[in-house]
This record gives structure tokens, C-alpha cells and sequence, in this order.
């Protein structure tokens, strides 16, 4: 009866290490600048782009938004991107990246990837 128990748990834990939600930040730091451009993308849902200034403001910066494909020199600082979505259960947010640009060169960024979330209920966050 032990080694049944022991082979449920180790596969168990095998098949749970695969459900890996995996979050990458890359701080910038200070800011010079109050304002913020944020770099259009149409691939991705408004919303996301709607949360990123609501959040931006929250912080006591001025967000600006720019047309898709501006440059990363179009000002002082620059964000720029890009989200999916996925189905399971429930519509969730399987994929987020954000780039801040300096003066044209990355300076920090973050990335939010659930894609190998499997059963990790830990995905269905509020995006």
C-alpha cells in the first residue's frame, strides 16, 4: 500500500511542475519624467491598454498614448505592449509583456506567462 502511495504523489508532483506560472520583472527604476507614451497595439484588447493608463495615473505619472509602430525615441519614455488571451473554463490572460524604454533603449521590463499553467488554477487572475 505505501509504494501506491508513494507513485501517486511522485506523479502527482511531476504532473504539477509542469503547471509553471512564470513572472519576470526587470525594474526601471526612477523616472525623470512625469510623462509616459504608451505604444498603441491593436493586436491587443483596449482594455489592457485602458488598465495600463489607469494604472500609470494611479502612480502619478501622464500617460500618453502614441499610434501603433512609433518609434521608442518618439519620447523620453517610452512602454510599449503586448497580451493574449486564452480559454479555459473561463477567459483568462495567458500572456502579458511590458517594455520600458529610456531614451530609445530598454530599460526594464515585466512579463506575465501562464501558457504552461495547465491545471494551476493560479491563472484565472484578475487581469
Amino acid at each position: 500500500m505505501f509504494p501506491t502511495r508513494l507513485t501517486t504523489a511522485g506523479v502527482a508532483t511531476l504532473l504539477l511542475s509542469g503547471c509553471a506560472i512564470k513572472q519576470e520583472i526587470r525594474a526601471v527604476g526612477t523616472l525623470e519624467s512625469p510623462q509616459v507614451c504608451i505604444v498603441s497595439n491593436p493586436a491587443v484588447r483596449q482594455t489592457f491598454s485602458e488598465a495600463l493608463a489607469r494604472s500609470l495615473k494611479g502612480r502619478g505619472y501622464e500617460p500618453r498614448m502614441l499610434e501603433a509602430n512609433s518609434s521608442s525615441t518618439s519620447c523620453p519614455v517610452v512602454l510599449t505592449y503586448s497580451a493574449n488571451w486564452r480559454w479555459d473554463l473561463a477567459l483568462y490572460m495567458a500572456y502579458a509583456e511590458i517594455r520600458v524604454f529610456k531614451a530609445g533603449q530598454e530599460s526594464g521590463s515585466a512579463i506575465y506567462d501562464s501558457t504552461r499553467g495547465g491545471g494551476n488554477m493560479g491563472k484565472f487572475i484578475d487581469a
